[in-house]
């Protein structure tokens, strides 16, 4: 199948990438065209701009960073307007629910499917084709792409006809991350502060109580301090933690910790620290205590 890839930063390479070996003819383009350098080295053609990675292609992939990079390189470019009609587009970013659903009309209106597809995991992960990808979009469309998430998932969770639907699936679950994060900092700060080192206390509670791969995975991090190169950025899950809490407000519902979040990421911004990896919250919480 011809496709068309859009972004390819730490998670888009690597899903680029297995669609490519996959077998299909892909073409990609990124905003930084050195990224592109080593698909291109594989086979995939290189797009000299966003709108001419839609040209001639049925299924359009895109993977950014936020609303804004959304904006650009979807709504802004006219790669919409460059894709056959009949052709689908799938969107792996983490977006607010009014981005999303301003997508979705944008589509329609020029008979293009929308299929939203945001997924969880690590640039490990989506390099060896093992994301949990949370996917929605009308029936017609998902057929369509379904088989093209094959290559890049251990599993794929479908969530329905309605796009907005997967995105507040991975807001949602992003906010439970960051919370896991969080209650591992301020508890590994606790046990510093009395003496017992954060990988003695992780090690206990990651082989026990919490031997999931969130804990696992963000204690291992806390524990040996490895907070760069990042894997998920403290900007982005500042970024994130934003959307759950407007999704929230726009329905009336209350997340007391979403607002707890929204603080101690900031906290971590305004100390320079936007670029590290997300379990570096353990840093914050170490400094609140004074922790060397």
């Amino acid at each position: 199948m011809r496709i068309g890839f859009i972004g390819l930063g730490a998670m888009g390479a690597g899903m680029a990438g297995n669609l490519l070996m996959a077998g299909h003819a892909l073409t990609v383009w990124n905003r930084s065209p050195a990224a592109a350098e080593p698909l291109a080295r594989q086979g995939a053609t290189v797009a000299k701009d966003a709108r001419a990675a839609g040209e001639g292609v049925q299924v359009l992939h895109s993977m950014l960073a936020n609303d804004a990079a959304v904006r650009a390189a979807i709504l802004d470019s006219g790669v919409l307007d460059a894709l056959p009609k009949g052709a689908v587009h799938v969107n792996h970013a983490t977006l607010s629910v009014a981005l999303v659903r301003e997508l979705v009309e944008a589509h329609e209106r020029r008979g293009l499917g929308y299929v939203a597809a945001p997924v969880f995991g690590r640039p490990d992960v989506a390099a060896s084709g093992g994301l949990n990808i949370v996917v929605a979009g009308k029936t017609e469309a998902m057929a369509k792409v379904l088989p093209l998430l094959e290559p890049l998932a251990g599993k794929v969770w479908p969530m329905g006809d309605d796009p907005v639907r997967a995105n507040v699936v991975k807001i949602a679950g992003n906010f439970m991350i960051a919370a896991a994060i969080e209650s591992m900092a301020e508890a590994s700060a606790l046990t510093r502060a009395h003496g017992v080192p954060a990988k003695d206390f992780l090690e206990v509670m990651t082989g026990s109580l919490f031997a999931a791969p969130v804990f696992k995975t963000y204690g291992g991090l806390i524990a040996e301090e490895n907070y760069s190169p990042a894997g998920f950025k403290m900007s982005l899950g500042f970024k994130d933690i934003g959307l759950a809490r407007s999704a929230a407000e726009a329905e009336r519902v209350p997340m007391p910790f979403a607002s707890v979040l929204h603080d101690t990421l900031l906290e971590a911004l305004a100390a320079g620290e936007a670029d590290l990896d997300w379990s570096a919250l353990a840093k914050v919480a170490a400094r609140r205590a004074h922790i060397g």
